[in-house]
C-alpha cells in the first residue's frame, strides 16, 4: 500500500499522514492517533527509501563540529537532532579536534554529495574558508552556527557574544576588580573577537585602559594552556580577575589557583562562559555565561531545511542571532 492509498482511506492528505507518523507538531493529537491506529491495523510502514528517491533526497544532513565534550555542542546536537527526526532525517556527526586538515577532510568529503545539507561551526584553526566557499559553489545548503565567519556567504545562527563580552566584564568591575584578564581561546575565530570587543569597551566604559598583556591567546594543547595561564595566575597581584572565553581554561584556572594556593574569589574572581551543569556545584560555583545552545542548534536545523526544502531562495543574509545569560556564583563573590 501506498501513503496516498494510506491517506484515501482516512481522508486526508498524504502530506498528514507522513507528518503525522513522523510525530510533526503540526498535526493535532487526535489525527495522530487515527494515523497510528490504522497504521497498526494495517501494519502500513512507509518506504523511506523510495520517498528520498522521489525526492532526490538522501534524508540525511551533516553536522560539523570541533568537539563534543564541549557541553555546548553536546546540547547543541540535541537541538539539530530534535528537528532532524521531525523531519524524518537522518543526522551524520564529524568531529574536527580543533584541527583545520581534518576540517578540510570532512568538507571535502562532503562535496560528494551524500548529505542534503551541512551545519557547521569551525575549528579554532580555522584561517581559510575555502573549501566551505565551495560547498556554497556547489549548492549543498549550508548553515554555520556558533563559529561562524563574515568570509562565508550563507546562513549564520549564534549569539551576541559582543554583548556577552561586555555584561561578562562589567560583572568583574562591578564586583571591584580593575586588573582582568581575558582568556581567549582563538586569534581568528569571529565570535571569539565578538567577546574581546566587549571586553574592550566595558573597560573603557569604566575609564579602564585596556592592556593587551592581560590578553591570553590560548590554543586546543592544554600543556601549553598551563603554562600560559601559570605566567599569569603567578602575577596575581597585577590580576584580579579572570575572564574566561571557554570552559575547559576555566577548569583549568581552577587546578591552577589550587596549585598555587590562590583562593577564588578572596584573591582572584572568575568568570566563564559555560554551559556546565556542574557549573553551581564546582567549588566555590563558578560565575558563567551560558550560551542557549540548545535553542542555537534548533534554529540551526530550521534555518537548513528551510534552505534544502527551498533552495533557489537567497539566505547568504540570513544572521540569528541570540542572548546568552550570565549567572551569578560564588566565583565572583565580593568581599
Amino acid at each position: 500500500m501506498t501513503i496516498k492509498e494510506f491517506a484515501k482511506i482516512l481522508n486526508i492528505s498524504a502530506a498528514t499522514v507522513s507528518k503525522a507518523l513522523n510525530d510533526s507538531h503540526e498535526i493535532s493529537a487526535t489525527t495522530k492517533a487515527r494515523v497510528i491506529a490504522l497504521a497498526n491495523e494495517l501494519n502500513f510502514q512507509p518506504n523511506p527509501h523510495a520517498s528520498s528517491l522521489r525526492k532526490n533526497k538522501n534524508k540525511t544532513i551533516a553536522v560539523v563540529i570541533p568537539e563534543i565534550s564541549n557541553n555546548f555542542f553536546s546540547k547543541a546536537i540535541d537541538g539539530i537532532e530534535s528537528i532532524a527526526q521531525e523531519k524524518g532525517y537522518h543526522t551524520l556527526i564529524y568531529l574536527t579536534h580543533e584541527n583545520y586538515k581534518k576540517e578540510v577532510g570532512v568538507l571535502k568529503h562532503l562535496l560528494n554529495g551524500r548529505v542534503d545539507g551541512v551545519l557547521a561551526s569551525m575549528s579554532l584553526e580555522t584561517a581559510d574558508y575555502t573549501y566551505y566557499n565551495e560547498l556554497l559553489d556547489k549548492n549543498l545548503p549550508l548553515v554555520l552556527f556558533d563559529r561562524i565567519s563574515d568570509q562565508v556567504e550563507t546562513a549564520k545562527v549564534c549569539t551576541d557574544d559582543y554583548h556577552a563580552g561586555f555584561i561578562g566584564t562589567k560583572h568583574l568591575l562591578d564586583t571591584g576588580c580593575k586588573k582582568i584578564s581575558f582568556l581567549a581561546f582563538s586569534e581568528f575565530a569571529y565570535s571569539c573577537l565578538r567577546r574581546k570587543e566587549g571586553y574592550i569597551d566595558a573597560l573603557k566604559a569604566y575609564n579602564i585602559d585596556f592592556d593587551e598583556s592581560l590578553v591570553v591567546n590560548c590554543t586546543y594543547d592544554m600543556v601549553s594552556n598551563f603554562s600560559l595561564l601559570n605566567n599569569i595566575l603567578k602575577k596575581r597581584k597585577k590580576v584580579d580577575g579572570i575572564f574566561s572565553s571557554a570552559e575547559n581554561l576555566a577548569i583549568l584556572t581552577y587546578q591552577i589557583c589550587s596549585e598555587l594556593a590562590i583562593q577564588i574569589p578572596k584573591e582572584i574572581r572568575l568568570v566563564s562562559f559555560s554551559n556546565m551543569q556542574l557549573a553551581s556545584f564546582m567549588s566555590p560555583s563558578l560565575t558563567t555565561i551560558t550560551q542557549p545552545a540548545f535553542e542555537m542548534g534548533k534554529e540551526a536545523a530550521l534555518t537548513l531545511f528551510k534552505i534544502i526544502d527551498k533552495p533557489r531562495t537567497n539566505y547568504k543574509d540570513v544572521f540569528i542571532e541570540m542572548k546568552s545569560n550570565l549567572f551569578i556564583r560564588n566565583s565572583t563573590k565580593r568581599y
